[in-house]
């Protein structure tokens, strides 16, 4: 099937992505060598901008359900924690959820919208012809083949799918290490975070449900290019007793584990037919929780671009931009997660000032809290835009209240790109850009939305792109003239197929 698309990884990435092409029709199948969910997973932390990302689709109940909130991160387990209170969003916390239960959830979903979903099918090769990918199948002893018009390596930072495509994973091998134990406490601290920094070593617990906590920690001893071997009980208790004086009555652990601050990043996220998302295209420090959330993010935008491109209508470029938009996310991520992980690192007195110093600049400078506050959820990112372009173009778009019982949110729930006329120009009239309004859900306020955001304040109608950032905007007075604006924005970005409009 040349319309159909393989999704190699079946974590929340792979599986976000696999609900994305399906809810645009595109025939899916998502192969995943584990049998079951993999219950030790590092991810625990879903952030602002993810909850927003689900939002979108509604997918996000269950998770806001299950999840517990809490309305501050963290920068390096500095003192000083960011406020989520302040940032311009409906889900100003993030969620503990366990990643095996969030990719449970995601895995339900895709199912539900009619993936293909294969656990126990290895993946051990994929070649390019051109025209399509054949892709080579192992499962309960047998083989096959799948025929697909694109491959999506959602794959992890060992991807299958990166090597047959030949691309790069550019970086440098790990200098620090972190110890991380699931475990349960007899005597847990109170609360529902806590973290300590001390020159014997970082430290954070948090509760996980049936009665665990999760302990992740940086200790001196882990400033290391050598692997030591596999973490034990006896040193795990001990690395804790040495930071907080108490081993808090731990035992029976179901989980023990070391990792490293290994970063790379693939030269490329489209090769030909094959895509990389998630931790197949970037690999860092677990520093801050973000890992699972720029994955996630990554599908997102891949996952409209592919689907217009599979099923024939997308402009010239379009899968291309992928790269252009994603790569300097994942960039910025290992170097954020770097700098933490040097401040998490720094057991001298030296260390000790730079980190007094962060946290006096955290608590007396709202600007930098919140600046930083933006960049660990997700927030902050904002995609390159054109010359002349409205400076709207390229940010998220917030959950605008388009009338008194309606938000933008609740528009974009089947995927498609939203026009939004905000009713300030008389005689414009979306509809008349013709059939680049193909495939749109377009919007007329019924009166000018009340906004108490001034960037928005002007703008006569603006084009939220299916994965909720602003692809076009403007503030054009004259029906005539925005009415061009608008038909070449649709083309540009959603080309000009035929559809059903409404």
């Amino acid at each position: 099937m040349a319309e159909r698309v393989v999704i190699v990884g079946g974590g929340p990435t792979g599986l976000w992505l696999a609900c994305e092409l399906r809810l645009a029709g595109v025939t899916t199948v998502v192969l995943e060598q584990e049998l079951e969910v993999d219950q030790h997973s590092r991810a625990l932390t879903v952030h602002p901008r993810t909850i927003e990302t689900l939002a979108l689709r509604g997918a996000h109940r269950q998770l806001l359900a299950e999840g517990g909130r809490i309305p501050s991160g963290h920068f390096a387990v500095l003192d000083s924690r960011l406020d989520f209170g302040p940032l311009d969003t409906d889900f100003p916390f993030t969620l503990t959820i366990p990643q095996a239960r969030t990719t449970e959830l995601l895995q339900q979903r895709a199912e539900a919208l009619g993936a293909d979903v294969r656990r126990g099918h290895r993946v051990t090769e994929c070649k390019d012809d051109g025209t399509a990918v054949t892709v080579a199948v192992e499962a309960d002893a047998a083989t096959y083949e799948l025929e697909a018009a694109y491959v999506a390596g959602c794959d992890g930072t060992r991807s299958v799918v990166r090597r047959c495509a030949d691309i790069p994973f550019e970086g440098s091998r790990f200098t620090a290490l972190g110890t991380l134990g699931d475990v349960v406490l007899d005597d847990p601290p109170p609360g529902p975070v806590t973290s300590r920094w001390t020159m014997q070593g970082t430290l954070m617990i948090v509760p996980l449900p049936a009665g665990r906590h999760r302990i992740a920690m940086h200790s001196p001893e882990d400033a290391t290019t050598e692997w030591p071997g596999e973490l034990t009980l006896d040193e795990f208790r001990e690395r804790v007793r040495r930071v907080t004086g108490s081993d808090h009555g731990m035992h029976s652990p179901s989980w023990l584990s070391r990792f490293g601050n290994t970063s790379r990043l693939a030269r490329h996220y489209r090769k030909g037919r094959f895509v990389l998302a998630g931790d197949a295209a970037h690999q860092h420090m677990p520093a801050g929780g973000v890992g699972l959330n720029v994955g996630v993010q990554d599908a997102m935008n891949l996952g409209w671009k592919l689907a217009a491109t599979v099923l024939g209508r997308a402009p010239e470029g379009l899968l291309d931009t992928y790269h252009a938009e994603r790569y300097p996310v994942g960039a910025d991520t290992i170097e954020h997660t770097q700098a933490q992980t040097s401040i998490m690192m720094g057991f001298s007195p030296q260390g000790a000032a730079l980190r007094s110093l962060l946290g006096t600049l955290i608590a007396e400078r709202p600007q930098f809290r919140d600046a930083l506050a933006e960049r660990l959820s997700g927030l902050s990112v904002r995609y390159p835009a054109a010359d002349g372009a409205h400076p709207l173009t390229g940010c998220r778009a917030p959950n605008l209240r388009l009338s008194p019982t309606e938000h933008l949110f609740d528009r974009m729930e089947d995927g498609r790109p939203v026009l939004l006329d905000f009713a300030r120009v008389e005689g414009f009239d979306a509809g008349s850009a013709g059939d680049a309004t193909a495939h749109v859900a377009r919007y007329r306020c019924p009166r000018p939305a009340e906004h108490t955001r001034p960037d928005w304040a002007g703008v006569s109608a603006a084009l939220v792109r299916p994965d909720g950032y602003v692809g076009w905007a403007s503030q054009e007075t004259d029906a005539a003239a925005l009415t061009h604006e608008t038909r070449n924005a649709l083309a540009t970005l959603h080309g000009s197929g035929q559809g059903s409009i409404r």
